[in-house]
């Protein structure tokens, strides 16, 4: 199975956070996982050489704490080859998309932008400036 999760941690969250940090949290990581879901799509879309419209039916996002977000592709068994981490890459002249690789490694980057918004949200609701 081919994804990549979202996980929000630090100081200010551990503990009994404030209920507003807990939904800062789950909104967070809900919103930078469909960032990256939407950047993985529009990276195969650029990619896909014949796109048949299956494989990308069945990305999603899916929730596995507040905490941890995980786009993948429901275990499709050509996701590895597609990605380029099959046995069969090392075989054949196909060395994959590397699309997941990619887009998690610009995600990382766009973070602070994406919940951009949202923090300053939360310093709102806390009394903040």
């Amino acid at each position: 199975m081919i994804g990549t999760s979202v996980e929000i941690h630090g100081t200010f969250l551990t503990g009994n956070p404030l209920p507003m940090v807990d939904d800062f949290v789950t909104e967070a990581t809900w919103v930078v996982g469909a960032q990256g879901l939407a950047d993985w799509h529009h990276k195969l879309d650029q990619r896909l050489k014949d796109p048949t419209p299956y494989y990308e039916t069945q990305l999603m996002l899916e929730r596995q704490t507040p905490e941890i977000v995980w786009a993948h592709d429901q275990g499709i068994v050509y996701g590895p080859w597609l990605e380029g981490t099959g046995s069969r890459n090392r075989t054949t002249q196909f060395k994959g998309y590397k699309s997941v690789r990619e887009t998690t490694q610009e995600l990382q980057r766009k973070v602070p932008t994406v919940v951009q918004p949202y923090v300053e949200q939360l310093i709102r609701r806390l009394g903040g400036a």
